[in-house]
């Protein structure tokens, strides 16, 4: 769905340009109320509308928006699996909308553009517009928040449900090809590969489809065994062979089985704290 405002609602002196905005919530009252709020500030020029990840994931890629609101939680496809097939860099400016409490906000509140507690209100909302409206008040056509920024909060609130005993680390995966269910021991996966809607998960030499985000594996996997060196790749640090160190902060990865990977920039420190070492 989408809603324009009416060009002469904006001044010519109006110092903003128009914004386009893309609101995605899989619960329909939800995205009603902030198209409402939305249309109400003339700045707004185009509002569109995704009832999941799939749609907004065809959204952004199709028709950019210059921002979006985007729910965490969503069934299949969550706002971090969103942000997965888009990839980091080229996502729109993102506003996370959470029903998290006032501990995981802590997290949000560090690392997040901006967020939306459900419920808000709408004074809330209004401070959200305000610094849209600030970050997009120059000629930059599209503003991204840090390529690592959603990698981050997702590794935060990880930490969150574990220090709240919320974690649930899966022991094994049960992968579906065609009419038959294979169970695959977490213990015996190498590394992980991010396929779009579907992750790539190598065992033993062996290669398997699983319907799933990337970061929505990760919170199911033991944070200490397993750690994430690329936007598109999860490992098992007990299948690293070597290290080797490349330029601009980057490490070649050699795995037992002789793979070889890349660990860029954005996931050292993570990878660091996960080892508790220095490279």
């Amino acid at each position: 769905m989408c809603i324009s405002n009416s060009p002469i609602l904006m001044s010519a002196s109006d110092p903003h340009r128009r914004i386009c905005a893309l609101v995605v919530d899989d619960e329909a009252p939800a995205r009603a109320r902030l198209c409402d709020l939305l249309g109400q500030h003339n700045v707004i020029d185009r509002i569109d509308e995704a009832a999941n990840g799939v749609e907004a994931i065809e959204i952004i890629r199709n028709s950019p928006p210059d921002i979006v609101f985007l729910d965490v939680r969503m069934p299949v496809i969550d706002g971090f699996g969103v942000i997965d097939a888009i990839g980091s860099d080229a996502m729109p400016l993102t506003i996370f909308v959470t029903a998290y409490d006032q501990y995981a906000l802590q997290a949000f509140d560090a690392n997040a553009v901006d967020y939306l507690v459900k419920p808000f209100t709408d004074a809330r909302f209004a401070e959200t517009i305000s610094r849209v409206i600030s970050r997009t008040s120059d000629a930059t056509k599209h503003l991204h928040p840090d390529t690592d920024q959603h990698e981050r909060l997702a590794s935060l609130l990880r930490m969150i449900k574990a220090d709240d005993g919320q974690a649930e680390y899966l022991s094994r995966f049960a992968i579906k090809s065609g009419e038959v269910t294979k169970f695959v021991a977490t213990e015996d996966i190498d590394w992980i590969q991010a396929a779009g809607v579907y992750v790539n998960i190598y065992s033993k030499g062996q290669e398997y489809l699983f319907r799933s985000s990337l970061t929505a594996v990760l919170e199911k996997l033991d944070p200490g065994q397993f750690c994430r060196i690329h936007r598109s790749a999860i490992i098992n640090l007990s299948s690293i062979a070597e290290l080797g160190r490349r330029s601009h902060g980057e490490f070649d990865v050699t795995l037992v089985d002789g793979t070889q990977l890349i660990m860029s920039r954005t996931y050292k420190a993570e990878f660091e704290r996960t080892i508790g070492q220095s490279l």
